[in-house]
């Protein structure tokens, strides 16, 4: 079965549109509060985007600074425990995203709760972060897949990711065209930044070397502004911390452009929607 038919399967749609959900700090690392916290925020950031129109939510741990390039097995048992209970409490389907390149955590995780993908920040890249070299692995990244019998759980690939340096620097076209030929399910697109948009040349270049109707998904950036013009060469979107509720005042105060706890906006999660659907009709 081709991913279009999975990814119709499992999100219902052939255009994708997903809300981030950043878990605020978890045990462990700096600016975790308590668990009963985490948990209240995080519901409530998930019905916001059930509620508005999304087909559906990646969890990550977005705030757990400095991240590990592998994370321990607190930080999966966490996940667990949370996607659990946002699934009691949201019918539309969850993936998985473990920072900064946690394939086999979030595998463990996507299996246990029955979530339906993963983000792969590193697949067939070679770059450098500011928690050290990241080297992809995607024969290891399938190999995890299959022992774990997770071949239902999709694996969504960056390529050439924000936030990093590339090492092995090539054409996006080509690290593309080899994340498909090594099992990608996907491909996410990114600017350079968060709230950077990937330029539009490269989503062309990167849809010219996957083919015609192979999943693009745009993984930063995306706004009402630019949302058509991006959804006539991609097939989804991720959208996360443009949703939040901040004014362009607070932005740098932190990593992340704003901090933890700062909720998510009804009101832009629902304009975005609105924005996503028309520009997709």
């Amino acid at each position: 079965m081709g991913f279009m038919s999975r990814l119709s399967d499992a999100l219902g749609t052939n255009r994708t549109l997903i809300g981030a959900l950043h878990f605020p700090p978890l045990p462990t690392f700096e600016g975790f509060t308590s668990l009963e916290e985490v948990l209240e925020f995080s519901l409530k950031n998930a019905e916001k985007l059930e509620k508005a129109g999304f087909d559906s939510i990646i969890v990550e741990n977005n705030y757990d600074l400095p991240h590990l390039i592998k994370v321990g097995p607190e930080t999966i048992s966490v996940m667990k425990y949370l996607t659990k209970e946002i699934m009691k409490q949201v019918s539309i389907p969850i993936g998985i995203s473990v920072l900064w390149n946690s394939f086999g955590a979030a595998f463990e995780i996507a299996k246990e709760t029955n979530a339906k993908y993963i983000r792969v920040p590193v697949f067939v890249d070679r770059v450098e972060t500011s928690y050290g070299k990241v080297i992809g692995e995607p024969e290891k990244v399938i190999e995890v897949r299959k022992n774990l019998n997770a071949d239902d759980v999709l694996i969504l690939a960056d390529i050439q990711v924000k936030h990093s340096k590339l090492l092995n620097v090539r054409p996006i076209s080509e690290a593309a065209k080899e994340a498909v030929e090594k099992g990608a399910d996907g491909l996410i697109v990114t600017g350079n930044w968060t709230g950077d948009s990937p330029k539009m040349g490269d989503l062309k270049q990167v849809r010219l070397a996957s083919g015609k109707d192979f999943p693009i998904i745009v993984g930063s950036g995306a706004t009402k502004e630019n949302i058509k013009s991006l959804m006539s060469v991609a097939t989804g979107v991720i959208i996360g911390t443009d949703l939040k509720e901040f004014d362009v005042a607070s932005r740098e105060k932190h990593v992340n452009l704003v901090g933890p706890y700062t909720p998510i906006s009804e009101k832009k999660a629902k304009e975005f929607v609105e924005a996503f659907r028309l520009a997709t009709k």
